[in-house]
């Protein structure tokens, strides 16, 4: 590598862990909104499927 192996070397391994490290926080970050979205769900969903219960009436009366 014409003497710049030193260099080039090591900058593959920081990008490959920058890499790691950025993949390991996204599955993280999409577990916990996961759990969030759940909950929310669970806390709010007679509600939710009432209000769109009464959209799906709504649409059949207008049609």
């Amino acid at each position: 590598m014409g003497g710049y192996a030193a260099f080039i070397w090591p900058s593959y391994g920081i990008v490959a862990l920058v890499l790691a490290v950025m993949l390991v926080s996204s599955i993280a970050g999409m577990r916990a909104r996961e759990r969030e979205l759940t909950a929310l769900e669970e806390r709010m969903g007679p509600r939710r499927q009432r209000r769109r219960q009464e959209d799906r009436e709504d649409a059949r009366h207008d049609a």
